[in-house]
């Protein structure tokens, strides 16, 4: 009989798992940075549409016209996240995308800083000038392979800043709207801007390899289904900081998988510069949930 106490945790595990999958999977997914992220979210969305329009009807039915507006620049965001980080790997490694995609924390607290007027602590500050130290370590690295690492390592950061935004609005929507509301609002509003953008754009949903609609749909269940819904989840069970610190094991996850899976090895600067990282965004997470706590 398995040990109820230990669920949250196993949980928080098969969360970090499913999501480190998702560069891996967008790296086998033959088709443009735009397409993917455009099905990515579409589809994810369709799953989530019978349980939010049959359970939330009520919810979404009553939303303000702030409230649309909010999930608007909310979608927005998210759709440019999953666009710029994406196209990041056509142009980088695994391990260096995944690693600067995940120093939002540091984009929410500087926001937070600048725009909320929320005074940075020594110790965020600190987390702050680690994480820059190991960007310049892992960017010192990258242009010694040249300009196209560089510039998949600048549209990682854009998306991490994409999502910082995503966050920051998203956190006014969620203080009255159910999970279940808010994903899919967000998600469904990110599919439309994404599949407009497309259609301007040219690009084509079809004629493309059977392996690649497998990861699309791979990527919408795994990473944003099953990946993003056990970390909310657990969060019911276990402190925000432990959550938001496991998941930093997600770059691990995912440079481990594309070393046995795409033969991707990661030089010395990679892994020293993404200790540093992840080092600075636990230190500045900490920092953030001690704020919050006295606030």
């Amino acid at each position: 009989m398995s040990n109820p106490t230990a669920r949250p945790y196993l949980g928080l595990a098969t969360g970090i798992v499913a999501v480190s999958f998702a560069s891996i999977f967008i790296r086998l997914a033959e088709a443009p940075s735009l397409v993917i992220a455009a099905c990515r979210l579409t589809i994810a969305s369709l799953i989530l549409a019978p349980p939010a329009l049959i359970r939330a009807r009520g919810e979404l039915r009553a939303l303000t016209k702030e409230d649309r507006g909010l999930a608007l620049l909310s979608g927005l965001f998210l759709g440019l996240h999953f666009v710029t980080w994406i196209s990041s790997l056509e142009y980088t490694s695994v391990a260096s995308s995944v690693v600067f995609v995940s120093t939002s924390p540091i984009f929410v607290g500087l926001a937070s800083h600048f725009l909320l007027k929320e005074r940075v602590s020594r110790q965020m500050f600190v987390g702050i000038a680690v994480s820059v130290l190991g960007g310049i370590i892992i960017g010192y690295g990258d242009f010694g392979l040249g300009v196209r690492e560089l510039f998949g390592d600048f549209l990682a950061i854009a998306g991490a800043v994409a999502v910082s935004v995503y966050l920051l609005v998203g956190r006014k929507l969620r203080r009255h709207l159910s999970l279940l509301s808010y994903i899919f609002l967000v998600y469904a509003t990110a599919a439309v801007f994404l599949v407009i953008l497309c259609l301007a754009t040219g690009h084509s949903f079809s004629g493309y390899p059977r392996q690649t609609y497998l990861m699309l749909f791979l990527l919408a269940v795994v990473p944003q289904i099953v990946g993003h819904s056990s970390y909310n989840w657990a969060l019911k069970y276990l402190p925000a900081t432990f959550v938001g610190v496991g998941t930093l094991g997600e770059p691990i996850g995912s440079t481990i998988l594309a070393y046995f899976i795409l033969n991707e090895i990661p030089t010395l600067a990679k892994i020293g510069g993404g200790v540093l990282i992840l080092t600075g965004i636990y230190v500045s997470s900490r920092a953030e949930s001690v704020a919050e706590a006295k606030g």
